[in-house]
């Protein structure tokens, strides 16, 4: 085990230095007013564009979850990360979109379709709840990765830690005989390979084992930063560095810091492979070390419906995403909007390497020294390959809180704009520019704040990534639908958002704050996998009420699978009997479709109370950004006089109410283009996946 040592913490420092005199360098300009704050006075070209996407779509909770979701199961977990290739030439279409509708926060947009404030100051307060979340899910990582870098020496240990120690590794190797003797009943192992069942004193060991691991009393490893009182402290430090940079210089800061912490990112990433092969003993070893159904992309448990299930979710929620505006409108023109797909599809090419990583860490630590939990996976190999070498854990570091920063950085603009904008001017509509931006620079404070103590509450990554995956939905829906159909009602949209987010993010998080819910023996039911282990049906973990009472009643905690229960009960589908992973699949396919349902439904017998009003958003839609602030404005006047101008380009023709526009040579070459990059680079993952495989 290798210590943090005074190079690799001065490596960090410096990097802090970096970013928070970009932040003051940035200053300047970004003191002139909002949209110079918010959106970097629109002058953003292909080259920022491209870094921006990249950082907003690149973080380090990706690498992080995308190498412990394949540690635990293979490269075909690598698809809830890796479905977003068949997302990308759609980006080549909404990147524009997003820069035509000239606004500056998403929460605009309803105002300047539907003409409802409401629901801009409700999508503003969602929006401030849901990057509480996402802003906790980044330090979390950051905290996680650090955390087991710098660990306790065995000698140190106290008795309770040993004891928690020893009883996971009890556990694992309980598991390892269990798996073991449902091979023999399968067929697969006989003779000599044979193992003996559990007995029943070993099946109840295991089962209390079990129950102390979902409480999170079990660990294999003792992190110098476990205590409560590190870990504030290194989530105060970690919050103020983001804060320093970005109230100084906003949008402009976290552009020019994007290009640093993109190559920051890029190292991080690359580091852990050669290290890794070369610990393994080469490339040859993977297939040596490794099952070979490990390395089929579109094996194990995730058939095709369930990959199509992650990318109608991630198709959808990416309309949705708080921080679209800020990017995407923050470019000086649409070409350069459009190269942000770039940026984009160099996230995809560090998935393969992230994947790379887990199957690694496949390879390094099995049997006995299998990691405790797979989200220690990244941390482990870095202190594991990288602690010999002076300065490299800190170069990890760097890239690490580099990711997470430029991540959050985009998310926390973006919240102090719908703040400032949406709810703050509705009281004080005459407050000038300048107020503006101080209001927007003690957004970023308290949000930040409030996310370090949602980061505290945080324990499982798998968890969080499902409810990340979905929580944006809702919004997702009406925005995609509205960008497309004439015909959308407020009525509509509300009616839909009102269903969607009770059904997906309001009930399923209140319910375990109900002790009627989550004391119900009916909902505490589990199942059995095919490998032994049993997988709660409407709770996301089930355990006694007495950890020491095996006859304990059972007690449900963390999210309630709303969508699950309520099929059964209508008796569309028993969940009851399908695998933890079609049950995945059924929420998200619930989660899509019933909004879109609701929305089409109420919209074909309700009617737009505005028809000028939405006459000109679809104009302005189709009308090109200009290539001088003069020529823009001229534009945007003449369709203000004539918004149905452009209506003879509609696909479906020009009395059409959906707004489906014909492709010109820049859309066809462009998306025909992102479409041969993105197979490109799924044949280039699977060809390396098969190399691997031996």
């Amino acid at each position: 085990m290798h210590d943090v040592r005074l190079i690799d913490i001065l490596v960090v420092l410096a990097y802090f230095a970096v970013i928070i005199y970009i932040g003051r360098r940035a200053k300047a300009t970004s003191s002139k007013g909002e949209e110079s704050y918010f959106l970097a006075g629109r002058k953003l070209g292909k080259f920022y564009q491209a870094f921006l996407n990249f950082g907003n779509a690149t973080e380090p909770q990706g690498a992080v979850s995308n190498a412990s979701f394949v540690y635990d199961k293979g490269a075909p977990q690598s698809w809830y990360s890796f479905q977003t290739v068949f997302i990308n030439p759609y980006f080549w279409f909404m990147n524009v979109w997003f820069r035509r509708v000239r606004l500056i926060t998403m929460a605009d947009l309803f105002v300047d379709r539907f003409n409802s404030r409401n629901m801009g100051v409700f999508y503003s307060l969602f929006q401030i709840c849901v990057a509480v979340l996402l802003i906790g899910f980044g330090s979390f990582t950051a905290y996680t990765i650090t955390a087991s870098l710098v660990n306790k020496p065995e000698s140190s240990w106290t008795v309770e830690e040993r004891r928690a120690v020893e009883g996971f590794r009890e556990m694992r190797a309980l598991e390892m005989q269990q798996k073991a003797a449902f091979a023999v009943d399968a067929g697969i192992a006989t003779g000599s390979a044979a193992v003996a069942p559990l007995t029943p004193g070993q099946a109840q060991r295991l089962a209390d084992l079990r129950d102390l691991k979902a409480r999170g009393e079990l660990y294999n490893n003792v992190s110098l930063l476990r205590p409560a009182l590190y870990k504030w402290a290194f989530y105060i430090v970690f919050m103020a560095v983001i804060g320093a940079y970005m109230v100084l210089g906003g949008m402009t800061a976290a552009a020019v810091a994007e290009a640093l912490q993109g190559t920051l990112i890029i190292v991080f990433s690359v580091l852990l492979i050669p290290t890794g092969l070369y610990a393994i003993g080469g490339w040859g070893q993977l297939s040596q070390k490794i099952p070979k159904g490990m390395f089929d992309l579109f094996g194990g448990s995730l058939t095709g419906w369930s990959i199509f299930a992650i990318t109608l979710v991630s198709l959808i929620q990416m309309n949705a995403l708080s921080p679209n505006m800020n990017i995407m409108g923050s470019a000086k023109n649409e070409i350069a909007a459009r190269m942000g797909v770039l940026g984009l599809y160099g996230k995809r090419l560090m998935i393969i390497l992230w994947t790379f990583a887990g199957l690694i860490a496949i390879a390094l630590f099995a049997g006995p020294n299998a990691l405790a939990e797979s989200d220690m996976v990244w941390g482990a190999l870095s202190e594991k390959l990288l602690g010999s070498i002076p300065g490299l854990i800190g170069l990890m570091l760097a890239g690490v809180i580099a990711g997470v920063m430029s991540n959050l950085a985009a998310k926390a603009m973006a919240i102090a704009a719908l703040f400032t904008r949406n709810i703050f001017r509705i009281f004080h509509p005459g407050a000038s520019e300048a107020t503006g931006v101080l209001v927007a620079r003690c957004t970023i404070c308290v949000v930040l704040f409030i996310g370090l103590f949602a980061a505290t509450f945080m324990t499982n990554m798998m968890t969080i990534v499902q409810m990340v995956i979905t929580v944006n939905v809702p919004f997702g829906v009406l925005i995609m639908v509205m960008f497309f159909w004439r015909r959308v009602t407020v009525r509509a949209a509300w009616a839909s958002l009102i269903l969607a987010i009770g059904l997906n993010v309001a009930f399923p998080v209140i319910a375990p704050w109900i002790p009627v819910m989550t004391g119900s023996q009916s909902l505490a039911i589990s199942s059995i996998e095919p490998d032994g282990k049993p997988a709660p049906v409407y709770w996301e973990s089930v355990t006694r009420v007495n950890k020491n009472d095996p006859d304990s009643p059972l007690r449900g905690g963390g999210r309630f699978q709303m969508e699950n229960y309520m099929v059964t009960k209508l008796g569309i589908v028993d969940s009851i009997k399908m695998t933890a992973r079609n049950r995945e699949n059924l929420r998200y396919y619930v989660d899509a479709l019933l909004p879109f349902l609701v929305l089409v439904i109420v919209s074909l017998f309700t009617r737009n109370r505005n028809p000028v009003q939405v006459d000109f958003f679809y104009g302005k839609m189709k009308t090109p950004v200009g290539a001088t602030p003069e020529l823009e404005a001229q534009a945007i006047e003449e369709t203000r006089r004539n918004p149905r101008r452009f209506d003879h380009t509609k696909l479906l023709g020009k009395n059409s109410s959906w707004e489906f526009g014909k492709w010109d040579r820049q859309d066809a070459v462009g998306f025909i283009a992102c479409c041969a990059s993105s197979g490109a680079i799924i044949l280039l993952f699977v060809a390396l996946l098969k190399l691997a495989s031996g």
